[in-house]
């Protein structure tokens, strides 16, 4: 931090100065009611202390179950492992829902923008998704970003997201977006997320090793962006007992630490700016210059002046994939498919006589 200040001291570039946050702190799990009452706290604390963008972990609502013993081997699936299920999808997030309105109040009420790790279930089907959600300090939901893989145990339980939620939205701390603890370790969706602009990256993770922070810092390098990473600080005793959530960390020991927490932010120079604490729950705070962004990726831009587009390109297949299609669809066509008439494509170059540009048939 020292030297980048040292390096930007003597310019006459106006600073583009902004209070964000990280929330290290544990859910009141499996109880989303609760849970919301202490998000509204934190960020109340924080817009007292000038945040204007706060980060809570991932799974926040209604929280993550580390140490879950789902009872799962080959070949069986124990009650034990459907009771748990069960138990988080009834305190689940529906989007849009009562949470969300609730979500919406405490941001403008506090005139802050949130990012929020939560547990996502549909109404027309039993399917858990990890989920990020964006509202802006106005007080209106944005949108949200389903995590695209779970990892090891996670698919069990969650459903995949598909590349209709990779979004990136303005925000009074710059570009905002958001990708999911290891998903962080996919390239080409990093990749995707430099290539929308974003500024401010989001990581909210329920990464428990010693390594997550290298990984923050090689971020913040690569995207020349901040990084903003947010893991839960929570112990046994922040679930419920064992009769309801037998854990196999910790059944007895309340102040066993299942999760020990290691948020941080980074400036797009690999700075560490606040954290990482592993010791108890803590709202981190930094105070950064959105001008370091473009000041970092003066020799470095990887999707810019340091890419060779000649050589590497990536597709990007940003459609829905829904489970159940309600009309006949081509699904070869860009544009979302077939008609009622069943053969039209709708898509915009027919007119121009050119035929669509996956199949390249010509128009009839």
């Amino acid at each position: 931090m020292a030297q980048l200040l040292d390096d930007r001291k003597d310019l006459i570039i106006p600073k583009k100065l902004v209070k964000v946050g990280v929330a290290q702190y544990s859910a009141v799990n499996f109880d989303l009611d609760k849970t919301l009452d202490r998000l509204e706290t934190i960020v109340k604390d924080a817009s007292n202390k000038g945040v204007k963008l706060l980060v809570f972990p991932e799974a926040f609502l209604p929280g993550y179950p580390h140490g879950g013993d789902l009872g799962v081997i080959f070949g069986n699936h124990a009650l034990a492992g459907r009771k748990i299920y069960q138990l988080w999808h009834e305190s689940a997030v529906e989007i849009p829902g009562p949470a969300i309105t609730r979500l919406s109040k405490v941001a403008k009420d506090n005139s802050i923008f949130l990012v929020v790790g939560t547990i996502e279930k549909e109404p027309t089907s039993s399917t858990l998704y990890c989920t990020v959600v964006f509202v802006s300090d106005e007080g209106l939901y944005l949108g949200k970003h389903r995590k695209l893989m779970p990892t090891n145990v996670e698919r069990l339980t969650w459903g995949l997201g598909d590349g209709s939620t990779l979004p990136v939205y303005d925000s009074p701390a710059g570009k905002v977006g958001a990708v999911i603890c290891w998903e962080n370790y996919m390239p080409l969706l990093r990749t995707t997320m430099y290539t929308k602009g974003i500024q401010i990256y989001c990581a909210p993770t329920a990464d428990n090793g010693d390594n997550w922070q290298y990984t923050m810092r090689h971020i913040a390098m690569e995207g020349r962006c901040f990084v903003l990473g947010c893991n839960q600080f929570t112990r046994r005793s922040d679930y419920p007992a064992d009769s309801e959530f037998p854990n196999a960390i910790s059944d007895k020991d309340g102040d066993r630490v299942l999760c020990r927490g290691g948020s941080i932010i980074v400036s797009p120079l690999g700075e560490v700016l606040a954290g990482p604490n592993y010791s108890s729950e803590e709202l981190l705070i930094a105070e950064i210059d959105l001008n370091d962004v473009i000041r970092g990726k003066y020799d470095l831009d990887v999707v810019g002046h340091y890419n060779r587009p000649d050589i590497f390109t990536l597709y990007v297949n940003e459609k829905a994939n829904p489970g159940i299609v309600t009309k006949m669809q081509n699904l070869n066509c860009s544009e979302g498919g077939m008609n009622e008439d069943r053969g039209k494509c709708p898509h915009p170059c027919i007119k121009k006589g050119k035929g669509c540009e996956e199949k390249n048939t010509e128009a009839k």
